[in-house]
């Protein structure tokens, strides 16, 4: 870590960026907001801004089936739930006898439910109310590292798999009739969203993770022309708000993932006035 620690120190010879927590802090931010630029566009494209939010809202329930089988890190018993949350979401949504937000309506408020009661038990629930809005500050070098496997295989992923992933968020009968299987890449888009979210809670928090991966995509979406600046901007958008937000609550002495949730709902109303103004001059 020390050679990124000295980069650091040369690209931000700044006060606040001295302290090793606000040098994790950025090397987080610089990890994990271009993955919720790039899996914000399909979020968004396929309508899952609900879905990233039951998400969120299911570690509640990961973090008291970790208590009940006294496992010491809840990530792992917060992976293991959001997964199986995945999996049961979409099968329920291919069987058809529902709407997709009826679904995830029914799963989200159960999970949460169930969570808040395991959690609640004999007045346990204050020592996991830090969930709720996350702490970006508290990222360790051995965050860092899992980030880093993720962050590459999110890389791998959108370069050997983005065509398919895109036309079944486009056109799913297009994409089967070309030999995709729409099924297939369902899941798996949907199981590395589950991912992310779920690594990303104990720093961004539970209220606000869904804000995170859908705002820069819908940003960018305002005023793209096509799929490559729509990608490119989200990913732009994503990670300025990111570092920004962190400087800024640095400063503040607030949340950081408010706070950059704040910026990026700044960036979506400049976006959204840029786009009626674009309206309004081809009316004219």
């Amino acid at each position: 870590m020390s050679f990124w620690y000295n980069l650091i120190d040369l690209i931000f010879p700044f006060e606040w960026a001295k302290f090793t927590f606000m040098k994790n802090a950025l090397l987080g931010i610089l990890l994990v907001t271009p993955m919720f630029g790039l899996l914000g566009t399909m979020v968004v494209n396929n309508k899952m801004a609900f879905f990233s939010d039951a998400l969120g809202h299911s570690a509640l329930t990961g973090i008291a089936l970790g208590i009940i089988w006294k496992i010491g890190n809840p990530l792992w018993s917060m992976l293991f739930f959001s997964i199986l949350l995945t999996f049961a979401i979409i099968q329920v949504k291919n069987a058809g006898t529902s709407s997709m937000d009826t679904i995830i309506g029914v799963f989200s408020s159960t999970a949460v439910a169930l969570g808040i009661v395991i959690l609640s038990y004999k007045g346990g629930f204050a020592k996991y109310a830090g969930y709720l809005i996350g702490d970006l500050l508290s990222i360790t070098p051995q965050d860092l590292v899992l980030l880093v496997f993720t962050f590459i295989g999110v890389i791998m992923l959108w370069i050997g798999a983005f065509n398919k992933i895109f036309l079944v968020s486009l056109n799913p009968s297009l994409a089967k009739s070309r030999g995709v299987s729409v099924r297939f890449w369902e899941y798996v888009f949907a199981l590395v969203v589950a991912v992310i979210v779920t690594l990303s809670i104990q720093w961004v928090g539970t209220m606000i993770i869904s804000s995170m991966l859908v705002l820069p995509a819908a940003a960018s979406r305002n005023i793209a022309k096509n799929i490559r600046q729509y990608t490119f901007l989200s990913v732009f958008i994503a990670l300025f708000s990111g570092l920004s937000g962190l400087i800024l609550s640095y400063f503040l002495g607030v949340a950081s993932g408010a706070t950059i949730v704040l910026i990026l709902g700044v960036f979506f109303a400049l976006t959204y006035v840029i786009k009626l103004k674009g309206y309004w001059h081809s009316g004219q």
